[in-house]
């Protein structure tokens, strides 16, 4: 019972994270209809720049300005080099946003090191929360699903029942008429683009220091984010959330059954002596996503709840 309750909250919490960081993504791709692979990179300058600010001040002022600085860094970026190679078509925007993942990878190495940095969880937020079953439950994974989910609310407010979400969803259909009644399209593109690099760099304020921060954290999210808004349908917001908490789910129990092949499929005559019957479950867990991705590429190509396909 302990290692459901416990496997339970890990997997909102975990899948609440994954949609914090393909969120950005979706909206991006939704809006201006670009794949940004740079976009775990804009996750990674999030978690480095809360470190650096919460060093010379403290986590709630990091919390604030660490995402507002990434947003400024992306919507510099489409406005003196994306919107340049937009002309060219997608593939120019493919490998504009590939290169830039390395390029901003080096100068993190350069900048902070190769090795991890110590970006520690806020002490206010640093004791167990509640205890079940015996075990303690830390308050900062708690305070990372209220995060998620007041994002997740903000996001769809301003969407959906603002005059700059419908401004923001004219502009994508027919940016020519938005344009001819007097908005700035490109300059809205570009808040867009920013807006989504902002809520990648929230994601790394919050799991900067839930997870690990170093160089090689955003190659590590990238692939994940990626199939969790393939999963969930390209351009879908609800898709990339109801993909996020499945796939945070599935992993995390995966990771807490330590049954093995023979324990599950012995009636099968399969021993625990073979190479296939040893195998964990647990062994399993990373290659869970991509199982999902290849599964539903074939039986529904346009996601979950995407209304197009690849």
């Amino acid at each position: 019972m302990e290692t459901i309750v416990f496997s339970l909250l890990n997997g909102v919490i975990y899948g609440l994270l994954l949609f914090m960081l393909s969120s950005g993504l979706t909206l991006i791709f939704s809006m201006m209809g670009v794949l940004n692979f740079a976009h775990a990179s804009f996750y990674m300058l999030g978690a480095y720049f809360a470190y650096t600010i919460s060093e010379a001040s403290s986590f709630w002022v990091a919390l604030i300005f660490a995402p507002i600085l990434v947003g400024l860094v992306g919507a510099l970026v489409e406005k003196y080099g994306l919107r340049t190679v937009h002309v060219n078509g997608h593939v120019a925007e493919l490998l504009f946003t590939f290169g830039l993942a390395y390029l901003i990878d080096e100068v993190v190495k350069i900048i902070w090191g190769r090795n991890a940095v110590d970006y520690k969880v806020p002490e206010l937020l640093d004791f167990p929360l509640f205890e079940l079953f015996g075990a303690q439950y830390p308050a900062y994974r708690i305070f990372t699903l209220f995060v998620a989910l007041a994002m997740l609310a903000g996001l769809w407010f301003i969407l959906n029942r603002t005059r700059a979400g419908l401004i923001i969803q004219a502009a994508l259909s027919h940016p020519h008429m938005v344009g001819h009644l007097g908005h700035n399209v490109p300059r809205i593109f570009m808040t867009v683009f920013g807006v989504g690099c902002a809520l990648a760099g929230l994601a790394g304020v919050i799991g900067g220091n839930y997870l690990v921060t170093d160089p090689a954290m955003g190659v590590q999210m990238g692939p994940i984010v990626f199939v969790v808004v393939v999963v969930g349908g390209l351009g879908s917001l609800m898709g990339a959330f109801l993909a996020a908490m499945i796939l945070g789910l599935l992993q995390t129990f995966a990771v807490a059954i330590d049954a093995r092949f023979a324990d599950i499929f012995g009636w099968l005559g399969l021993d625990a002596t073979s190479e296939l019957g040893s195998i964990t479950i647990a062994s399993l867990a990373p290659m869970i996503p991509f199982l999902m991705l290849v599964l539903v590429l074939m039986i529904r190509p346009r996601g979950l709840l995407g209304d197009r396909e690849l």
